[in-house]
């Protein structure tokens, strides 16, 4: 199966500090985990720019205008908010994050790999139109989303997240428009607090809660019993993964026990309807995870499943 890897020395760039948890090395430990001989067939390419075209699709131009004009000196971070900031590599960092969804899109919308994998940073899924938290500066899988619309023509595209936190800025996105569907299983409660079970949109939006100590089992049921039925519903165009894994039983950040192999199991799944719905076609991109050693780990066995469903 092909499956595209993009990436971009650029996104190790982005510093917010000595002991701040979406740190560089997070970068590193997923690519050094996707060096192995088994990735060997990856195809391997750079994460482009993203551009201003694209970024609007889904951010206010001046939300994006003053984001892109922060460009703190090399030692110097500029805060966003309490857990958001900007160091002097950040904004082409966030640029080439989203351009690296963008690029993805293209790849398997023209049919030229079934799927894509990106492995950039800072993450996207927090971002609100016109609010950067929870470290993300751009909503990439929002931008993924709209760029297949606009660009390829895609109907209905739908956003399925199964990071730890709710993706707050994703929901935001997209919840007044029902050509776009977004799924999330998440901790709670939890930061940032959003991602109650009445939150619907106009019926395209699905919140799945997880009570901390949640094991694997529960967290493969709630994609089994809720998130996979409503996703066969909406019969997909294109398939955006946001495949954060700090549900992992080692992550600091939260206290879910999911595993390796649980990411494994209902990345499978969600390629199962793809491949039933559209072509096969999914761009998953990279979130959260904060133990590095099972980040490295569960993105080795998401990728590994991307490669074989």
């Amino acid at each position: 199966m092909s499956v595209l890897l993009l990436t971009h020395r650029a996104c190790l760039h982005h510093d917010p500090g000595p002991h701040h948890p979406e740190c560089p090395d997070r970068l590193r430990s997923v690519l050094k985990a996707l060096d192995a001989g088994e990735f060997a067939d990856l195809i391997r390419d750079q994460a482009p720019l993203a551009t201003i075209e694209q970024l609007i699709r889904v951010h206010p131009e001046n939300y994006v205008s003053a984001i892109l004009g922060i460009r703190p000196e090399p030692d110097e971070r500029v805060p966003l908010d309490g857990d958001t900031l900007m160091s002097w590599g950040s904004a082409e960092a966030a640029l080439r994050a989203a351009g690296a969804a963008v690029a993805a899109v293209d790849a398997v919308m023209k049919g030229e790999v079934r799927r894509a994998f990106c492995a950039t940073r800072p993450p996207g899924h927090h971002c609100e139109p016109g609010r950067p938290m929870g470290f993300c500066l751009f909503a990439n899988a929002a931008i993924a989303a709209r760029h297949a619309q606009a660009a390829h023509g895609a109907a209905r595209v739908a956003v399925v997240d199964f990071d730890v936190h709710h993706g707050n800025g994703t929901q935001a996105c997209f919840e007044a428009d029902p050509s776009l569907f977004y799924a999330s299983s998440h901790q709670w409660p939890l930061y940032p607090g959003t991602g109650d079970v009445s939150e619907r949109g106009v019926g395209n939006i699905l919140n799945v809660t997880l009570p901390p100590g949640a094991d694997g089992a529960a967290f493969r049921a709630a994609w089994a019993d809720q998130i996979i039925p409503a996703l066969e519903e909406f019969a997909p165009d294109l398939l955006v993964i946001s495949a954060g894994f700090d549900a992992h039983a080692a992550d600091p950040l939260a206290q879910l026990r999911v595993r390796e192999a649980d990411f494994a199991q209902v990345t499978e799944a969600l390629c199962g309807v793809a491949e039933r719905h559209c072509g096969g076609r999914v761009v998953s991109l990279l979130e959260g995870g904060y133990d590095l050693e099972a980040l490295g780990r569960s993105a080795a066995a998401h990728v590994r499943a991307l490669m074989r469903a």
